[in-house]
């Protein structure tokens, strides 16, 4: 029996392919590069944007004449639907995007959560030189364009001795670089410290966003962690005049750090919960990535407010600045959204000028893409037009990612 995985999206759901290969090869099947000789093709989705969506539909429509053609030859077949499309089918409440994505791929089988793939066999990976280690899933920041919250849940840390261990074992089969991945890799650990339950996940919009003015009391859960029986105290990250989430990743990267490889990588990060005490490890070490990920999304105060995103444009320069002043010769890369409710054109004209301020390596410039069940799509227009998102995102492209072609090219 042979299966074949396709892959959308980010490089989590890559990783979590490899999970999805191990657990086949476990079971006796063989992996194959060709659809047609399969008898189980697994989709690994991404709903991040309607363009990935699509292409998911557009996909199984074509492979539904494949199923024919097994059917008449008495073969079996059988197409799996996993990954972020099905973690939102599973977390709406309504049924309704169930039904929907039913109702458009018939040729579907099975929907599969992700979650079914646990960490009981060794992935198998796609590269034995570089490797994708997941350290947390799901996210506890509710951005209100992003819908990774309904695709993959609240924030899930994995143990931390079970991720050492798996870097460990790595290292000791010739890999020389790992990439530890989470969707918000900065906040690692507060669950295993103060339970899922009592971390703040809520951010409604009218009265609880970074940008009110209120007083905000400092708070600090006085809690320790033992690792190797000894005592580690967490790391908080104190802003706007109260300590967010304690978190255990400044840890958690000096330990891997210190394995040995020869490059040690992380995505992504948020720029609220960046530390001093992670700024600290990230120049001590110099096998650490000097390269870092910190999406900006927008360069405009009051775009960001609506996002969800809880710092300024200020606040976001100054802490490029000090890892700048702690860590020699780093550099940024981003994501940014052109086009999100309401942007006027002063408003992208900001994000233009604090790119040029920064000066980023190299940037994911995508087109706002509305997506249901998230607040944007409840409580804002989707107000510019396709050709003017166009637009925006060219003069991106070219003032961040052209230059870059044209060096490589050199």
């Amino acid at each position: 029996m042979y299966f074949y995985i396709k892959t959308f999206g980010c490089q989590q759901n890559s990783a979590d392919s490899e999970r999805i290969t191990s657990s086949f090869k476990s079971r006796g099947f063989k992996e194959t590069s060709h659809m047609k000789r399969a008898n189980y093709i697994v989709i690994n989705t991404c709903i991040i944007r309607e363009s990935a969506e699509n292409r998911v539909y557009g996909l199984v429509n074509n492979l539904g004449k494949l199923k024919l053609l097994k059917e008449k030859k008495d073969e079996f077949f059988k197409i799996i639907v996993t990954g972020c499309m099905v973690g939102m089918a599973f977390r709406d409440k309504t049924g309704e995007y169930l039904k929907r994505i039913r109702n458009l791929m018939p040729q579907v089988d099975e929907f599969m959560p992700i979650e079914e793939v646990g960490f009981d066999n060794e992935p198998i990976r796609q590269n034995n030189q570089d490797a994708w280690v997941p350290i947390s899933n799901g996210c506890n920041n509710f951005c209100t364009f992003c819908v990774v919250p309904f695709t993959r849940g609240r924030e899930i840390s994995r143990p931390f001795h079970e991720i050492v261990s798996e870097c460990k074992d790595l290292k000791s089969k010739g890999y020389k670089s790992v990439t530890l991945l989470g969707q918000n890799v900065n906040s690692y650990g507060s669950d295993l410290l103060i339970g899922n339950d009592n971390i703040q996940t809520t951010r409604d919009l009218e009265n609880k966003t970074y940008f009110n003015k209120r007083e905000l009391a400092p708070t600090r859960i006085k809690i320790s962690f033992k690792y190797k029986g000894k005592e580690i105290e967490p790391i908080y990250v104190k802003h706007l005049g109260r300590y967010r989430i304690p978190t255990l990743f400044p840890y958690l990267l000096e330990a891997i750090a210190k394995i040995g490889f020869e490059n040690v990588n992380f995505i992504s990060s948020n720029p609220w919960d960046f530390s001093d005490e992670l700024i600290e490890v990230i120049g001590k070490y110099k096998n650490i990535t000097r390269t870092l990920h910190l999406p900006v999304q927008s360069g405009d105060n009051k775009v960001l407010k609506r996002m969800n995103r809880w710092y300024t444009r200020n606040d976001y320069l100054e802490l490029i600045n000090k890892i700048k002043n702690k860590v020699g010769g780093v550099k940024f890369t981003t994501d940014i959204i052109v086009g999100f409710c309401g942007e006027s054109k002063i408003q992208f004209e900001n994000t233009v000028k604090l790119v040029k301020d920064v000066g980023f390596e190299k940037a994911y410039v995508s087109m706002y893409s509305q997506r249901q069940i998230t607040a944007a799509s409840k409580v804002y227009k989707d107000d510019i037009s396709h050709k003017e998102k166009r637009r925006r995102w060219q003069i991106l492209e070219n003032l961040i990612n052209k230059p870059n072609l044209n060096k490589n090219n050199q």
